[in-house]
């Protein structure tokens, strides 16, 4: 049965307070070969690990900086896309979806639907979202303090669905730049829900290049080992076989190379914590 305390997502069993488990994948769908490369990745790495994973892809980036920034496939080649990482690596899979007209066929291929930082405020697609009874990833805004996720999760608890994740991916420092109060892991998990931290998106510079977002990627691993010592149930990484060729998040994104020795460490951190 499923409860707020043990989520079946696909074949995977994510909890908070459970084991340490990963959102990964791509930023974007760039094409289908490199798509199912690294969701072959995934699967290998979280078999290999014993971590329960969910891929990640989004078949339309809508929030791009410049309107020349590459946006994805858009959603019927996308989501076809994302059926065949289910059927060949038996992942659930996580996608964004930023409009109404969009939840009820995504639905029905995603295991998770994700609602979008900038768009975690906006009602009707919440709603629209946690009404089709799937999992969803709610990403905490840039411009919200977590206390703020408390409203949004009574909205989906309105509904009449728990199966709720919520993800902290930093706050606005100034312009172009990013900080995590780690407070927000602790004040986030005290809603009951599994709690994600987005190491990738946390380190990205928005609009730092003028038509597009920089990153630091230098400091994934110092963010995410903080964030799962300071009780983070999960983590979500943006990543890529080759991230400065990377049609969108590039500079915040993983090489496939660096992902294996954080998540050991990760697991490892999590279940001294978790103790």
């Amino acid at each position: 049965m499923d409860m707020v305390n043990g989520m079946i997502i696909g074949r995977v069993t994510i909890s908070a307070g459970g084991p340490f488990f990963l959102i990964a994948g791509p930023c974007v769908i760039e094409d289908e070969e490199t798509t199912l490369q690294v969701a072959d990745f995934v699967s290998e790495l979280a078999g290999k690990l014993g971590i329960p994973a969910i891929f990640k892809s989004s078949y339309d980036k809508a929030n791009r900086t410049s309107r020349n920034s590459f946006r994805g496939p858009g959603v019927e080649k996308g989501l076809e896309i994302l059926q065949k990482v289910r059927e060949r690596t038996g992942l659930p899979v996580l996608s964004d979806v930023h409009r109404i007209r969009d939840v009820k066929r995504a639905a029905g291929v995603l295991d998770v639907i994700q609602i979008p930082a900038f768009l975690c405020r906006q009602t009707d697609l919440v709603m629209a979202a946690v009404r089709t009874g799937l999992p969803v990833n709610i990403k905490k805004g840039q411009f919200i303090s977590p206390h703020e996720i408390g409203p949004i999760i009574d909205k989906a608890i309105f509904s009449g669905n728990r199966r709720i994740l919520v993800t902290e991916r930093g706050s606005f420092f100034g312009y172009n730049n990013l900080v995590v109060d780690m407070r927000s892991i602790a004040i986030m998990k005290g809603f009951g829900f599994p709690v994600v931290f987005d190491a990738t998106h946390s380190v990205q510079l928005p609009g730092g290049q003028g038509t597009c977002s920089g990153g630091q990627r230098e400091f994934v691993s110092h963010l995410s080992r903080a964030a799962v010592a300071a009780g983070a149930d999960g983590v979500f990484m943006e990543i890529h076989p080759n991230p400065d060729a990377a049609l969108c998040d590039g500079p915040n994104s993983l090489p496939l190379c660096d992902v294996e020795p954080l998540l050991r460490l990760l697991k490892d951190i999590h279940g001294l914590v978790s103790d």
